[in-house]
């Protein structure tokens, strides 16, 4: 049984090591707000092998990764550094402020990312290739804010909390649960342009001649009209232990869908996607929060979990937020922390796959009807007040708060969970309400000239701003080097295309 007293206290002295990174999606867009079909930058170096500046799913959406930082300013200020440091490489070209997409072309003239040709390289574009024939181009062009945190190895023997393998896995039963505050306190995404959902059915209402929007909504990002693969939904992941886990993913791996089957494998000479199951590959699972391990070249990740356990957890619930200039603040990052570490030191019963879909549904509830008053969400048997549940969530993380800011010093960890307590009681502060606010009053309710102006506004003041002479020659360096290191790796590619896939598509490179 887990004394979360006892953890905290154990836990005092490494809190200020606490190590969090940020990947920051975004896409490339013109002046006027349309999508780039340009190719990435050459000045930003090689997508495929660059550790801090590549590309999603699209030639036009950066993504931009920070080092592992010990604090939490620390980590921002690089990822408004490496902001900086593309504004300056891009020409007259911005970076999209909002996480649903700008003004898009037809799905024939969203470009699919491009690294190269080593066999690697390919694989990545083909993989690509299939999330477009499975879910569509204009889906995979929704961006966010993955977060990335882990606590000290050293922790785990006298943390009470077991091995790394059962400590995050508990973190992460807990933080499914609790996802929907999240959404709820951060959701930036009540409106999307009209153009995302052309052709498909949806609820969503008539904001203006533009736009669709929610009245309540939160994400629609993670609603049904976003990051939501119906063929996912019968998977049930379990995280009752790192082999659960793995299991579950593994079926999805090895499982024949028949719409997926039907797309097909190959199209003349080229490919289609991956292949027909439920999942191409591990990344194709949408989840709320993944369990990572930095992996070898080649290597797939459920074998690097299998093989050398969980290194961290990536939260992927996180809108950009618009009327931040790099899509985040650091209080929210702080509010993260302090968020999941409750999810760490509370208990963690074992999931079931009725649970698993409640925590779903949750989550999607808050996200499409989050500030609706009255909302009631399932736990466990009964339903209840979303907003009551709210603040007894709130209140069980103020000794996180305070034990974080013991090791930091200040009060920021606990003004961030005040901010958390005043969103909560005055919805129409919370960011998806501001959206909405400014769209009405602002840009005669066009979503799209509201994100286009905070994307210029702070393109403007990303440009303004001096990058030191030692961050620019680093970010050089690294787009140096990256582009011969793609190099090498294409000379070094010694067995075909087909060849690699096999093995790498193999039931053998996911096994321990």
């Amino acid at each position: 049984m887990i004394d979360p007293g006892r953890t905290l206290e154990v836990l005092a002295p490494v809190l200020s090591q606490l190590r969090r990174g940020i990947e920051k999606e975004g896409l490339r867009v013109r002046p006027d707000g349309k999508l780039s079909a340009t190719p990435h930058p050459v000045a930003l170096g090689a997508a495929l092998t660059h550790p801090r500046i590549t590309t999603d799913f699209s030639e036009s959406q950066l993504e931009l990764i920070t080092a592992v930082h010990t604090d939490a300013d620390n980590c921002l200020r690089e990822l408004a550094e490496l902001h900086r440091f593309v504004y300056r490489n891009i020409g007259d070209e911005i970076v999209w402020a909002a996480s649903m997409p700008c003004a898009l072309p037809r799905e024939s003239e969203i470009p699919i990312a491009q690294y190269g040709r080593s066999n690697v390289a390919q694989a990545k574009t083909v993989y690509r290739t299939g999330l477009s024939h499975r879910y569509g181009r204009r889906m995979q062009l929704i961006s966010g804010i993955h977060y990335n945190f882990s606590l000290p190895d050293a922790v785990w023997p006298v943390a009470g909390l077991g091995d790394a393998n059962s400590g995050y896995m508990a973190l992460i039963r807990n933080f499914r649960r609790h996802a929907w505050l999240l959404l709820y306190l951060f959701g930036a995404s009540p409106a999307v342009c009209a153009c995302f959902v052309e052709g498909r059915s949806h609820s969503l209402r008539q904001l203006s001649a533009d736009a669709l929007f929610l009245p309540y909504a939160t994400s629609l990002r993670m609603g049904r009209i976003g990051y939501l693969g119906k063929a996912q939904e019968a998977l049930a992941v379990s995280c009752n232990d790192l082999e659960s886990y793995a299991a579950s993913l593994e079926a999805g791996l090895t499982k024949i869908h028949p719409a997926y089957e039907a797309i097909g494998v190959r199209d003349g000479t080229g490919y289609r996607q991956l292949a027909t199951t439920l999942l191409q590959i591990e990344n194709e699972y949408y989840a709320t929060i993944r369990p990572k391990r930095i992996i070898h070249t080649g290597e797939r990740p459920l074998h690097a979990l299998r093989q050398r356990g969980i290194q961290y957890v990536e939260v992927r619930v996180m809108d950009v937020d618009p009327f931040a200039r790099v899509g985040i603040t650091a209080d929210t990052a702080r509010f993260l922390d302090v968020f999941l570490l409750h999810c760490l030191t509370s208990a963690s019963p074992p999931d079931t796959p009725e649970e698993i879909r409640a925590n779903s549904r949750n989550a999607q509830l808050v996200a499409e009807r989050g500030r609706e008053p009255g909302l009631r969400l399932r736990q466990g048997a009964r339903r209840v007040g979303m907003r009551a549940w709210a603040r007894r969530l709130l209140a069980e993380c103020a000794p996180m708060a305070r034990a974080l800011d013991g090791a930091c010093g200040g009060h920021a960890h606990a003004a961030a969970l005040d901010a958390a307590h005043k969103s909560l009681e005055d919805p129409a502060s919370l960011p998806s309400a501001r959206v909405l606010a400014a769209i009405r009053n602002d840009y005669r309710g066009s979503w799209f000239a509201f994100a286009l102006a905070q994307s210029r506004q702070h393109a403007a003041a990303m440009r303004s701003e001096p990058i030191s002479t030692q961050a620019a020659a680093r970010l050089e360096t690294l787009a140096r080097e990256s582009v011969e290191e793609q190099r090498r790796l294409e000379e070094a590619d010694t067995v075909p295309f087909e060849t690699y896939l096999r093995q790498y598509l193999a039931l053998e490179s996911i096994a321990a």
